[in-house]
């Protein structure tokens, strides 16, 4: 995609005295709010030159964006200017990691759009709970910062076209976290697959067998200590007292959702399994395996038919995502994509627990993780399969065009020393097509029913309910909005 050479608005982020109930929150206390408008102006969409230090920032520390941060800081050239995280034990921990590793304290907010006001920042990357990935990407981009965000890309389908509009709008990278997508291997089977290698593909299937332990039930509220008995299986031991929590801006992790009482099943973690912030794994682990084989099928359409049911074991549990879940998926051409979750126990397929599927007129493939391997004709005849050597992992920097060394990270990093977007190899667009898959696939479940997509308005057809899910009920003022 070409960059355009217009100016683009600076976003401000000015007080705006905004209350919420002390009763609802778990901390107690009240947190500020402020409203976001537009004022100056930001850089055009520009290289950094191969020595040029980049001002990083994360936003949400706590486990998977700690991760990326420690990808993106063994890269050469890169600076961790700010950390922000609502939850501030987790922020005290994370300052005083780097201090002692590198020598300097970063920044430290609770507010990211306090964070955003800093010119320095170049890009941020985002490891969020899902809810929070499109505003969070949104605010980044309208502020002039590029934009490395973790799977799913959205939590919903109008979330995700949003964020990309905002991308384009305002002339910034954003990369999503589909880490297949800068794993030479991976690369090699998509290449044989657009090839012909097993003739005209006619199916695919995503695989996440996971087992999980059930998370239990816990009570609202915080916990008091001894006598205060947190109901899960897992005996985790967690106990958010009241000291903890008072170090909490529950309101900023909430953020879109509706403000509920606080309750350690939807806050660190187990929020996957609670639809107000993720969506079960099937947009966890998930998403991974959709984009695979999104890609694989070489689709850059919706599809027209999701179909999805599933079960929700009767066990003593707070999570309202199923732990058994299938979902197919109807192309116009009449090619089909199923998944399948099994979050309790399972057996593997061909030695595949969490992998890909893929049947042509020729014959078929399978992936997992790096490695892959391909069979022919009624007698299922070897055919080409991974080569040891390209069976990098993340530790393992993949070389391709545009990529740089480090992975994924790397390749966002490339592209920004680059300044070409058409160097990402999962930029927004692609993420957003990938991620709508289990968004859609979980309004099916949750409204018991196949639906039928129009793929170019983005809406579902003649069934009201289905559609107002494409989207939730945003609380002011974390919305992402209309108009970016």
């Amino acid at each position: 995609m070409s960059q355009s050479d217009h100016s683009l608005s600076r976003r401000q982020f000015l007080a705006d005295g905004c209350k919420v109930s002390a009763g609802v929150l778990a901390a107690g206390a009240l947190a500020s709010c402020t409203t976001p408008k537009k004022t100056g102006a930001i850089p055009t969409l520009k290289p950094f030159g191969a020595n040029d230090r980049i001002n990083i920032a994360v936003i949400g520390a706590r486990s998977r964006g700690w991760a990326i941060t420690g990808d993106c800081l063994a890269l050469p050239g890169i600076h961790l200017k700010a950390i922000c995280d609502p939850d501030g034990n987790v922020l005290d921990k994370r300052a005083a990691e780097i201090e002692k590793k590198k020598g300097y304290k970063p920044d430290t907010y609770k507010d990211m759009r306090k964070m955003f006001e800093d010119p320095q920042i170049d890009a941020v990357l985002i490891g969020t709970p899902n809810h929070w990935h499109a505003l969070a990407t949104v605010w980044a981009c309208q502020a002039g910062k590029h934009v490395f965000v973790e799977k799913p890309a959205c939590h919903n389908v109008f979330e995700g076209r949003k964020m990309v509009e905002a991308a384009r709008k305002y002339n910034r990278l954003v990369q999503v976290g589909f880490q297949n997508r800068s794993m030479r291997s991976v690369r090699k089977a998509m290449a044989f697959l657009h090839e012909g290698g097993i003739g005209d593909i006619y199916m695919a299937r995503g695989l996440c067998y996971k087992p999980r332990d059930p998370i239990g039930i816990c009570k609202d509220g915080i916990g008091t200590g001894p006598d205060y008995t947190y109901y899960a299986f897992n005996s985790k031991g967690e106990n958010y007292t009241a000291e903890y929590m008072a170090n909490v801006d529950y309101d900023k992790w909430t953020g879109p959702a509706p403000l509920q009482p606080f309750n350690y099943n939807r806050f660190h973690y187990n929020w996957h399994w609670n639809y107000l912030y993720g969506g079960g794994d099937i947009a966890n682990q998930g998403p991974h395996q959709f984009d695979v084989a999104r890609w694989g099928l070489n689709k850059q359409e919706h599809p027209m038919r999701i179909s999805s049911f599933g079960t929700l074991m009767p066990i003593k549990s707070d999570q309202d995502t199923p732990h058994t879940q299938t979902a197919s998926f109807e192309y116009a051409d009449k090619v089909i994509f199923v998944f399948e979750v099994r979050g309790l126990y399972a057996n593997e397929e061909m030695g595949v627990g969490v992998g890909n599927f893929f049947y042509g007129s020729k014959g078929w493939m399978w992936i997992n993780g790096t490695k892959w391997a391909t069979f022919f004709g009624r007698k299922n005849e070897p055919g080409p399969t991974s080569d040891a050597s390209e069976e990098d992992t993340a530790a393992d920097p993949m070389n391709v065009a545009g990529a740089g060394g480090g992975g994924h990270m790397g390749n966002f990093v490339a592209a920004l020393r680059s300044g070409k977007v058409s160097d990402l190899t999962a930029d927004i667009e692609q993420g957003f097509m990938s991620s709508a898959l289990p968004a859609l696939a979980n309004i099916s479940y949750r409204v018991g029913r196949t639906i039928h997509f129009d793929g170019k308005k983005e809406r579902i057809i003649d069934d009201s309910e289905a559609d107002k899910l494409l989207t939730r009920k945003y609380r002011k003022p974390y919305v992402v909005p209309d108009v970016v």
